[in-house]
């Protein structure tokens, strides 16, 4: 008897499971403005550039990467949320409509959060373990951005 309700909850499950590969969230990047990205106006060295493009534009630009296991329900919804929320924080894609008090802020956070550890995410670090920032990336994102700040 046990054995057909484990069974049957076990198909219930594939069931469900199979079901939700029908509802997944759009992965479309939104269209980038070249004129409005950070690159259009701000001076990035090609070492800062390269820890933006491996920790941070998956999430906070409309250049994200999907990977492989987005394809796959509820993960999908998981991190189509995260993406949403992060470009909504930061969106290096959208820079130049911010205005100089935002610019100068966001800055500010930037170093905040990696210094802190908050970024990038822990959840993000689980696969994406090279987007782990070492304490010289850190350092680096802090002094450009402090120097971008006082600009």
């Amino acid at each position: 008897m046990i054995k057909k309700i484990i069974l049957a909850v076990f198909v219930l499950l594939i069931l469900v499971f199979v079901g939700l590969q029908f509802f997944r969230p759009d992965r479309t990047n939104p269209p980038i403005d070249l004129s409005q990205t950070i690159e259009a106006t701000v001076e990035i060295p090609e070492d800062v550039k390269l820890v933006l493009a491996r920790s941070c534009k998956d999430c906070h630009s409309n250049e994200t990467v999907y990977p492989w296991y987005s394809n796959v329900s509820p993960v999908s919804w998981f991190l189509a949320d995260h993406i949403e929320h992060g470009r909504s924080h930061l969106n290096l894609s959208v820079w130049n409509t911010y205005d100089a008090t935002k610019k100068a802020h966001k800055f500010e956070e930037i170093c905040d959060m990696v210094k802190s550890g908050q970024m990038p995410l822990p959840s993000y670090l689980w696969i994406h373990r090279d987007a782990a920032l070492s304490t010289a990336d850190v350092q680096l994102l802090c002094d450009w951005t402090a120097a971008q700040k006082n600009r």
